[in-house]
């Protein structure tokens, strides 16, 4: 066992269900800590009578919320308006104008799914909920599915590792490699949209290099969204111009 899943393990044996709440909202935060391991152990600490298991799986549960509401807030606090403005930026190489635009309206038509089939996708998980923010989607609906999602997850994982007992380690061998894959198509992937704005901007595609103002360029992105989002883009745009 690694010295992180040591560490895992020592705070749900000290703290209980409350650890358990406490892990997962780091989680959520911070991928690099293994659900893998907090929700097993969960479950055979519940199978050995030292945690309810019900209670264990509230306490992660509302852990998974706390985690995807900070990160949402996040996405709500920057805004897509600024995030826009950014990606215009010549030394802003993450991605484009026209990245951003698609995937927000790719968001605006699938987000729900997104946020929802993303709570049982390690790393995307945690990262799915700036977007959602990003997209000013309805509170309500951001926390129900989020609830759904994470709640179904974290009581598969506790179920398996009440049913395994002190075998309840089996199962980061098996989900740590798929944890790792998904990390390393991730940074491919980044790597790939670094590389092709860099690509672009020494092109000199227009609308990557200048910062004119975005109401215009960004009108199909806005198609869903509330009335005070597309009135404060329009606003800034304006002053903008």
């Amino acid at each position: 066992m690694s010295s992180l899943s040591q560490s895992v393990v020592d705070v749900i044996e000290s703290i209980g269900e409350v650890g358990v709440g406490l892990l997962i909202a780091l989680e959520t935060v911070l991928p690099p800590i293994p659900s893998e391991v907090i929700l097993p152990f969960a479950g055979f600490a519940a199978a050995d009578g030292r945690l309810d298991p019900y209670l264990a799986w509230a306490c992660a549960t509302l852990g998974s919320l706390v985690g995807a509401l900070l990160l949402y807030g996040l996405g709500v606090r920057f805004s897509y308006e600024r995030l826009h403005h950014l990606a215009g930026k010549r030394w802003f190489f993450l991605f484009g104008r026209r990245d951003l635009e698609r995937g927000m309206r790719f968001f605006d038509r699938h987000g729900s799914a997104v946020v929802l089939v993303g709570r049982f996708v390690p790393l995307i998980r945690s990262v799915v909920s700036v977007p959602a923010g990003l997209d000013r989607m309805p509170l309500g609906r951001f926390l129900g599915l989020t609830a759904f999602g994470s709640g179904i997850w974290n009581a598969a994982f506790i179920a398996v590792g009440y049913r395994l007992g002190e075998d309840y380690a089996v199962v980061e061998e098996y989900v740590g490699p798929v944890s790792k894959a998904v990390v390393a198509v991730c940074v491919v992937v980044l790597v790939w949209l670094v590389v092709r704005t860099a690509r672009l901007r020494r092109a000199g595609t227009p609308d990557q290099d200048h910062d004119e103002p975005a109401a215009a360029d960004t009108a199909d992105a806005d198609a869903g969204r509330d009335d005070d989002a597309v009135r404060a883009e329009a606003e800034q745009g304006a002053r903008r111009g």
